[in-house]
């Protein structure tokens, strides 16, 4: 049966594409701002709904909203549960499963409170939202760590607490929902035990029976590669369905349980789900955002009094730094990181659209009250995005707490011509650490002040001891271009792949020995091998740092000195940025250029000197 649509409508089809293109841009364009996404969805939601009423869910996609919301939501929730996994949470850095196991059950009963004396909601609705405000919004605390560049032990417990929470949030809630759904609906008492029980422990096992099925059918093989995908997100639908149908919502719980069977089944194609769910959950968050934003209610928003500010300020300043000091209390983690995590609970779309669903539910079984969830979650995410956003760098450079101002530099590879690099990247004020995994290969480093780690960059014990964070740039730069271009492939997202460099490859007459040109990072400035980089420091090249000036400015330094090759930028607030050859470069007052310059004396320049050639 075709949907019915209002004459003034959009076409469907026109509103999902509406729907994407803004949801996917302000995504970009919060990563080109370098601010949180979701402030930039809120208000492109806001823009074409409420404001300008060009886009009104309701009217132009009817009634496809529910399910659609209904069935995102629970993909929303599967990823969350499919980044839970048990071995990475006992390898977690201390003070994890304090916030989870003390801190979820504590911060559900603060929430609850703050929204049944504060918002002024009923046990019932204040119960339900108040285990979804556990969350802490995993999609939006990553970029505000990385603007904020946090030292590693704080991010690495904000970060985690808020992708374990995920799933435990949407677990209470809907735990707490059909208790209510249970009591409100059954004529007597034993039937609402008897529903409850038969509901979740339906959904209990049909969510550990699909994610066992699913692991053991990907490890014996029964699924070819390219199926796995499909089947993983047909099974995912037909297990919500399924469970939905028993008892209603009950199948965010089953796909929830689901995902973290799966996350922890030890799949050797895990990394190719998981970025499939990734990619899934970006478009389907922002999607789902800005439906929810472009539905607004004005009126209920415009209801909202001093009890919602009572509320917001209760869960900021009260709930949330009670919750991680009494959790973290003895854990022997400083009182100044205990302090900013208190102080640091942003929440996410992941809050707004579970809110919203279950809003829209409770209203449904008679508790009008429950109309006032879905701005209650839109207020308390503004305001805690916003307000995070602008103050979490300041507040943890006044705590002593962030990393090196200044981005740093990894170079990878323990080796003559590497050390004289990161000789000159540390003269010109930028920091620099060299890691490999032979520690012989770091004595030259070491003698000359360079900070080294010996070990391998991939393995889980540099990603506990390194401060990550502080770095933005890598460059792969051992004897084995295979390892470099592991390195380069694996850690280019988390870096970025315009920031992640390789020393160009050895070339190979056989093509059975030739890595792909698809994968590793950008080619190193020079554009020599590993060997061809050494010779040139053992045939007497040099790499020197020179600053340019009004009177010696770029074209002065390249018209005398035609035979070096640039290798580095240096902007004047010290943001190194690397040349690839034949790249054009803008000289500047302050900025500094790293170059190699071959054995020879330096030209003599009648009437202008180089300030700074070091």
């Amino acid at each position: 049966m075709a949907v019915e649509t209002a004459t003034d409508a959009m076409a469907p089809v026109m509103a999902f594409a509406l729907v994407g293109a803004l949801g996917v841009g302000s995504q970009w364009l919060a990563w080109r701002l370098r601010m949180p996404a979701i402030v930039l969805m809120l208000l492109a939601g806001i823009l074409i709904g409420p404001v300008l009423g060009v886009f009104d869910p309701v009217r132009d996609i009817g009634p496809l909203m529910g399910p659609i919301i209904s069935i995102a939501v629970a993909i929303i929730l599967f990823e969350g549960g499919l980044t839970l996994n048990f071995h990475s949470l006992q390898d977690a850095v201390k003070g994890v499963k304090r916030l989870v196991f003390v801190g979820a059950p504590l911060g559900w009963f603060m929430s609850t409170m703050a929204l049944r004396y504060g918002a002024g909601l009923s046990w019932e609705s204040a119960t339900v939202f108040g285990g979804i405000m556990i969350v802490t919004g995993p999609t939006v605390i990553a970029p505000l760590l990385r603007t904020a560049r946090l030292s590693r032990r704080p991010a690495a417990l904000l970060q985690w607490e808020a992708i374990v929470n995920d799933p435990i949030g949407a677990l209470a809630a809907v735990f707490a929902f059909e208790v209510v759904l249970v009591l409100n609906t059954a004529t007597t008492t034993g039937e609402a035990v008897w529903d409850l029980v038969v509901g979740i422990g339906f959904a209990t096992a049909l969510g550990l029976a699909a994610g066992y099925g699913l692991a053991k059918s990907f490890k014996r093989g029964w699924v070819p590669e390219f199926m796995k995908v499909p089947v993983l997100f047909s099974l995912l639908l037909f297990i919500f369905g399924v469970s939905d149908h028993v008892l209603h919502e009950s199948g965010l719980l089953a796909v929830t349980i689901m995902g973290i069977v799966i996350a922890n089944a030890n799949l050797p194609s895990y990394e190719e789900l998981r970025r499939f769910k990734e990619h899934a959950t970006v478009l389907l968050v922002s999607g789902v955002f800005i439906l929810l934003a472009a539905g607004l209610d004005v009126a209920a928003l415009a209801k909202l009094d001093l009890r919602a500010v009572l509320f917001v300020g209760a869960v900021i300043l009260v709930a949330r730094p009670i919750t991680v000091l009494v959790s973290l209390l003895g854990s022997g983690i400083p009182m100044k990181e205990q302090i900013l995590i208190a102080f640091t609970g942003p929440r996410g779309v992941v809050l707004v659209a579970v809110a919203g669903l279950f809003g829209e539910r409770l209203l449904a079984l008679g508790f009008p009250d429950a109309a006032l969830i879905g701005p209650l979650a839109f207020v308390l995410v503004a305001v805690t995005v916003v307000l995070h956003g602008f103050t979490l760098a300041p507040f943890a450079r006044f705590l002593g707490l962030t990393g090196a101002d200044i981005p740093g530099v990894i170079v990878i590879g323990g080796s003559p011509w590497t050390t004289a690099l990161a000789e000159s990247i540390k003269k010109a004020d930028v920091p620099v650490l060299m890691a490999d995994p032979n520690f012989g290969n770091l004595r030259a480093a070491r003698t000359a002040g360079i900070e080294t780690f010996s070990g391998d960059i991939l393995s889980e014990a540099a990603e506990q001891r390194l401060e990550l964070v502080s770095f933005a740039t890598l460059i792969a730069a051992t004897s084995n271009d295979a390892y470099n271009t592991l390195v380069a492939t694996d850690l280019a997202p988390e870096f970025g792949r315009d920031n992640v460099f390789q020393v160009m490859r050895e070339k190979s007459e056989s093509a059975r020995h030739q890595l792909p040109r698809t994968l590793g990072g950008r080619k190193f400035g020079p554009e020599e091998t590993h060997a061809g980089m050494n010779k040139l420091v053992r045939d007497g090249w040099t790499f020197r740092v020179t600053r340019l000036t009004e009177e010696f400015t770029f074209e002065t330094w390249r018209s005398e000195r035609e035979d070096s090759m640039l290798v580095a930028r240096i902007s004047p607030k010290g943001v190194i940025s690397f040349i690839r050859k034949d790249e054009e470069v803008k000289g500047a007052v302050d900025v500094r250029i790293i170059a190699m310059r071959p054995p020879q004396s330096d030209p003599e320049v009648a009437n202008i000197q180089p300030p700074a050639d070091a």
